[in-house]
C-alpha cells in the first residue's frame, strides 16, 4: 500500500530517520534563558507567545508547527537543562515554546493549563483513574485537544517509554485488511467522561473512532473511556464487531511495524497531533520515594493554524471552528491554574 500523504508513515522508517529530532543548540538555550529571565516572576498564564521572543529558535519551531499539522505529526525537541534548571524556569521555558504550536487549554477538572504525569498510586483498574496518574501501561488513545506536548524532568528506573503510530496509516490498514471494521469504527461510540463534565452535558458522550472530514482522515480513540463507558446501566453494551474493530485496531498500533518507540530523557519535549497520531506509553519501574518520580510536564493545546474537525466533535471540544479556542475540559466554576507539582 502507497500513499502520497506525509501523515502515512511507519515506525520502522522513522526509526531510521532524525528529522523529527530537533537538537537544541547552544545558541537556542542562550535565547530562551534571556526569554526566561525577561518573564520570571509572572504569573505563567500571563506569558503569551509575543512576551517570548526567540529570534533565531522561533523561525525553526514555525517550520516545525507546520511539520506537526500538515506533515508527519510529531517532533522530539531535546536538551532543554531541566536539571540544572529550577522547576519554574524550566516550566515557563516549556510553556513559552509551546505558545509558539498553541494556546493551553484545561487538562481536567480541575481547570489545571500545565499537568503532571506522575504515579501518585492512583488504581489502575478503577473505571475512573486517570491512567497518567499511575505506572501502568498506558494505552494508545489520542487527548482532547489539537496538540498534546510533554516535557520529561525525570526518567523512571526503567520502562515508560513513549510509542506513538499514525493513526492515518491504521485507518488505511484497517481499509485493507477489514472494510467492514473500519465502518464500525466509523459509527459512534459510547465514551465516559470520568466525572468531568461540562455544564449541560452528560457524563458520557458519542464519537466515532474513524472521520473523512475535509479531504483528510480525523481520528479519535480512547478505547479506556469507551470501555469506562460501560459501567452505566443507558450506556448501550459494546457489540462482537465493535470489540472486534478495537481489538484490530489496537493490535496494529502494537505492532512494531508500525509504531515508533522514544525513550525520552530529561529535558525531552515531545509535541504531538492528536488528530493524526496516537500514543501509549509503556508500563515503569520507579522510584520508591516519590520525589524521585518520573515526572513530565503536559500541556494540551489548540492550534489557531489547525484543521477542520468534524461536526462531531462538538459534543467534545466545544468550539470546533479553525482559529477559536477548542479542546480540553472544563468543568462548571473552575478557576484556570498552572500549578507546578501534582495536586
Amino acid at each position: 500500500m502507497t500513499i502520497d500523504d506525509p501523515a502515512v508513515w511507519r515506525g520502522p522508517e522513522m526509526a531510521q530517520s532524525e528529522d523529527w529530532l530537533y537538537s537544541l543548540t547552544g545558541e537556542d538555550i542562550a535565547e530562551i534563558e534571556t526569554a526566561v529571565a525577561a518573564q520570571r516572576g509572572r504569573h505563567m498564564l500571563d506569558v503569551t507567545r509575543d512576551d517570548f521572543p526567540l529570534p533565531r529558535l522561533g523561525g525553526i519551531l514555525h517550520g516545525i508547527s507546520r511539520d506537526l499539522i500538515e506533515g508527519r505529526g510529531f517532533v522530539l525537541l531535546r536538551g532543554l537543562p531541566v536539571e540544572t534548571w529550577t522547576r519554574s524556569d524550566s516550566a515557563l521555558a516549556y510553556w513559552g515554546i509551546a505558545r509558539y504550536f498553541g494556546d493551553p487549554v484545561s487538562q481536567n477538572a480541575k481547570g489545571h493549563l500545565l499537568g503532571h504525569v506522575k504515579d501518585i498510586g492512583k488504581d489502575p483498574e478503577n473505571p475512573v483513574t486517570r491512567i497518567y496518574q499511575t505506572s501502568f501501561r498506558q494505552p494508545y488513545h489520542v487527548d482532547s485537544c489539537d496538540i498534546v506536548g510533554l516535557l520529561c524532568l525525570r526518567k523512571s528506573i526503567s520502562g515508560g517509554a513513549s510509542r506513538i503510530v499514525s493513526s492515518t496509516t491504521l485507518y488505511h490498514e484497517v481499509m485493507a485488511r477489514r472494510p467492514d471494521l473500519a465502518a464500525v469504527l466509523s459509527q459512534p461510540f459510547y465514551t465516559d467522561r470520568k466525572g468531568e463534565i461540562p455544564v449541560g452535558k452528560g457524563p458520557f458522550y458519542e464519537m466515532p473512532v474513524f472521520h473523512d472530514h475535509g479531504g483528510r482522515i480525523t481520528v479519535y480513540y480512547v478505547r479506556d473511556f469507551i470501555e469506562a463507558a460501560q459501567r452505566m446501566a443507558e450506556v448501550p453494551r459494546l457489540t462482537a464487531l465493535q470489540i472486534e474493530a478495537m481489538d484490530l485496531l489496537d493490535d496494529l498500533a502494537a505492532d512494531p511495524a508500525f509504531h515508533l518507540e522514544i525513550a525520552f530523557q530529561p529535558g525531552d519535549m515531545q509535541f504531538l497531533h492528536n488528530h493524526q497520531i496516537l500514543h501509549a506509553r509503556t508500563a515503569y519501574e520507579d522510584h520508591a520515594d516519590i520525589a524521585l518520580r518520573r515526572h513530565l510536564l503536559r500541556l494540551w493545546l489548540s492550534t489557531p493554524e489547525g484543521r477542520e474537525l468534524p461536526p462531531a466533535y462538538a459534543e467534545r471540544y466545544g468550539e470546533i471552528a479553525v482559529g477559536g479556542l477548542r479542546g480540553g475540559i472544563m468543568a462548571p466554576g473552575v478557576s484556570l491554574s498552572a500549578p507546578l507539582d501534582v495536586e
